[in-house]
């Protein structure tokens, strides 16, 4: 079967030789047309000439998505890798000790490296969390700050977990206070460890991320073998707000913060319709066409985490909203929960010019 784009801009076309009948393969083609139409939109909003961009954790969850969406736009990639540099696109990075030429040519940086938060809290995997995030952080600002030829910004991961677990109905922007815990402490910490750069006249980005949602890792890929046998329910009583991205939206906010000079400092990247979990779960199995009677107890959540673990992560309540991003009107892909889980999911509906028809606001 083939797939085309049909319009007055070059095609993109698919030929896929498969005993797979087509019919199957509607809802692949589908996803993928969506996912690059919306690509090449968000380029032209955040038209920019091409950078060099050095990207560490570049084979991550968030990483893959953003050096896609990079390349796709005609931006060059050099991955920051922790082994031997096998291709001219890679250079060797020890995180906390890095080569004096490491960012030497480079336009920005975009710091994604860091152990996954989940897990149980024991202090192995506090020591792990932390050290992964500070020391590293720091030599590469201090590097980006005394490279002549090296970078204009940098963009860095932070998280939600700033504003600390247990916030309730407040609403936390970017100008709200931190909170206290583990992770509160981390970030804050994560977001000093950048002070260098920004000190030197860089201009530096800390994209606050919330639960970011794919199938691929994270929370969504945990609970689609659940959900998708009907076995999925809220935690508890599902009161605590869940503050949520899509991962393509995410990369959006990397790619604007990358390319547009009014943003700076802490950047909230969630939805701007955040949800309770209660509401998540029903839309999730919504989505599935599952139920999701069956409630998760407490206790479950904390033979996984550990108490503390289970607190900060499985129970966190937090109503973040994207102000930043709102203020400068910022576009996203899908602020709301059902369209991000259906797209994600392959369940929305496809395009009905040709196969997979012409993207947004261009004939078919």
């Amino acid at each position: 079967m083939t797939a085309r784009r049909s319009c007055c801009c070059p095609a993109v076309t698919d030929h896929v030789d498969t005993p797979v009948p087509e019919a199957f393969l509607r809802s692949m083609f589908a996803y993928r047309h969506r996912r690059l139409a919306a690509d090449l939109a968000a380029h032209r909003r955040y038209r920019h000439e091409p950078l060099t961009v050095a990207v560490t954790g570049a084979s991550g969850l968030v990483g893959t998505v953003l050096t896609a969406l990079l390349t796709t736009g005609g931006h060059r990639v050099v991955r920051l890798v922790r082994r031997a540099a096998e291709t001219p696109d890679e250079r060797t990075w020890q995180p906390e000790e890095p080569a004096a030429d490491l960012l030497a040519g480079v336009d920005a940086v975009v710091h994604l490296a860091g152990v996954p938060v989940a897990g149980r809290f024991d202090d192995r995997h506090r020591r792990a969390v932390r050290d992964s995030r500070l020391a590293p952080t720091r030599a590469l600002a201090d590097l980006a700050a005394r490279t002549a030829d090296g970078p204009e910004v940098i963009v860095s991961a932070s998280a939600v977990g700033y504003y600390g677990p247990d916030r309730g109905d407040e609403v936390l922007t970017e100008e709200s206070a931190p909170g206290p815990g583990f992770l509160a402490d981390v970030v804050a910490g994560w977001e000093a460890a950048t002070e260098p750069a920004s000190a030197a006249g860089l201009r530096v980005v800390r994209v606050r991320t919330g639960l970011v949602l794919s199938p691929r890792g994270g929370l969504l890929r945990l609970q689609y073998p659940l959900f998708a046998a009907g076995l999925g329910g809220p935690l508890g009583a599902g009161r605590p707000w869940m503050p949520w991205i899509g991962v393509d939206d995410l990369a959006d906010v990397y790619l604007r913060a990358l390319t547009d000079t009014v943003l700076s400092g802490p950047v909230n990247a969630v939805s701007p319709e955040p949800v309770r979990n209660e509401e998540y779960t029903r839309t999730l199995g919504s989505v599935l066409k599952r139920p999701t009677l069956l409630k998760v107890p407490p206790f479950g959540p904390r033979l996984v985490f550990g108490q503390d673990g289970a607190r900060e992560l499985a129970f966190a309540d937090q109503r973040v909203e994207p102000r930043r991003l709102t203020a400068v009107g910022h576009e996203f892909r899908h602020p709301r929960l059902t369209d991000a889980l259906a797209h994600l999911l392959g369940t929305a509906a496809a395009p009905s010019a040709d196969l997979i028809g012409s993207a947004p606001g261009e004939p078919a």
